[in-house]
């Protein structure tokens, strides 16, 4: 018994050794080694290869379907209300005008433009890690054979590794940032606090195989500035501040979380927030602004969206960030879901479901671009102001923009919405005149 424990710590060491010496070492240094790389070109040629044999292995040819933007179902006409329902030399109501509504109400039924962002991007090509799409099915023996080895890859080499490395990057930032808060404030200390967070991010970027191409670089955010960007994963923190450092905004939380907020707050200016400071929004913002106000601090990360968006486009932008004032560093955000999907649907995977899908897919892989900063404009009010914000960030990811709330992910539609559009129909009747026509109708009887 004693021969078996003694070759189990053998092979522990060994195993921790190499991880140290090929992965944890390079990444603290931010130097790269080539493995990153080389393992993501094999993997592209295997799932090109796992195409073709795809393609090849469907008999019957395919219709051609037409795809949107948004992968949707429908194409929706999206004829205005007044053009579609009024035509020339009409100004009274007429009961086919509530086709209008009942073809819009179908559409939302079917597919509306707002759930389905909070469910994963369907794939074009089945990426060896899941069946996500009806139309896949078995090919070959060779697919499955290759499918079966992935699976084995994946859950018995990559996930130890991953977790291994996890392991090591989250335990250093809690000891690296404890030492470090025992300082005195001095830039010594905020020197060493950076280095301690871009160390441990880069060891967490390795943890989940990350590769990460950055743009832009000279319009990285500042200090004493607002970055905001698309959000889509809890990663997404990780992935930027692999590449420079920010103070964090979020609530409290408890048990290992709690723990990393407590030891980082120490060693770096984030700011976390009781339950029961978050719902005042006065000293939510006031906090915030005395943050901006010193030109010294590391700029604050804020995610507008409030909660996590699959990726394909981006939704309404809380109009709180927008109301602290200084400069705005937007950064777009935009996964490959080939490699893995990083979206987290909250509402259907807690926290560590969500995390073993990543660390057992084949690699996170994404483009992040830094975009010029943006001040408020005189005359723009904040709602106005996260609009514009809201727009150039679509556009540089590619992604689609939606004034949707993005808290519909949980809450029901608010009644003003509905009663907008009757407010618009009412207006449109009025303005024709069919308003004043019912009314003399109605005398005349």
């Amino acid at each position: 018994m004693e021969d078996v424990w003694s070759v189990l710590l053998r092979v522990g060491a060994a195993w921790v050794t190499l991880v140290f010496t090929l992965i944890v070492l390079p990444s603290a240094l931010g130097v790269s080694l080539g493995i990153s790389e080389a393992y993501l070109w094999v993997l592209m040629k295997t799932l090109e290869w796992a195409t073709i044999r795809i393609e090849k292995g469907v008999k019957k040819p395919q219709p051609q379907i037409k795809t949107s933007a948004t992968n949707g179902i429908i194409e929706r006409d999206e004829t205005p209300m007044e053009k579609e329902i009024v035509h020339p030399h009409r100004v009274d109501f007429e009961f086919s005008d509530i086709f209008y509504f009942c073809r819009k109400g179908f559409e939302a039924i079917v597919e509306d433009e707002v759930t389905q962002r909070f469910s994963s991007e369907e794939l074009v090509s089945w990426n060896l890690l899941t069946r996500t799409n009806v139309n896949f099915h078995y090919i070959s023996l060779r697919l499955t054979i290759v499918w079966v080895i992935g699976v084995i890859v994946r859950y018995c080499f990559l996930l130890p590794l991953r977790i291994t490395l996890a392991a090591i990057g989250i335990t250093s930032m809690i000891v690296g940032t404890t030492i470090v808060g025992q300082l005195p404030n001095s830039s010594v200390k905020n020197y060493l606090s950076e280095v301690v967070h871009l160390t441990c991010s880069r060891i967490l970027v390795r943890a989940l195989s990350g590769t990460i191409h950055y743009h832009n670089k000279e319009n990285k955010p500042q200090k004493g500035g607002i970055c905001v960007a698309n959000h889509t994963s809890p990663i997404d923190a990780i992935i930027l501040t692999n590449d420079g450092c920010y103070a964090m905004v979020g609530q409290v939380h408890g048990g290992l979380m709690g723990v990393i907020q407590r030891a980082t707050v120490r060693a770096c200016p984030h700011v976390w927030f009781e339950r029961s400071e978050v719902k005042d929004r006065h000293l939510v913002t006031k906090r915030l602004r005395e943050h901006v106000a010193d030109k010294n601090k590391l700029p604050i990360l804020i995610f507008p969206e409030g909660t996590c968006i699959n990726n394909t486009s981006v939704m309404m932008f809380k109009k709180g960030s927008f109301e602290i004032g200084g400069t705005i560093y937007p950064v777009a955000i935009k996964y490959d879901p080939q490699f893995g999907d990083a979206f987290w649907n909250s509402s259907k995977y807690n926290i560590v479901s969500y995390l073993l899908r990543i660390m057992t897919s084949w690699a996170i892989v994404c483009n992040v671009w830094y975009m010029p900063p943006m001040v408020r404009q005189e005359g723009e009010d904040a709602v106005q102001f996260a609009n514009r914000v809201r727009s150039a960030i679509a556009r540089q990811g590619g992604l689609t923009e939606l004034p949707w709330d993005g808290g519909l992910k949980r809450a029901k539609v608010k009644d003003t919405f509905r009663e907008e559009q009757q407010k618009n129909f009412s207006k449109m009747l009025v303005r024709n005149g069919s308003v004043g026509s019912l009314s003399a109708g109605t005398e005349s009887d």
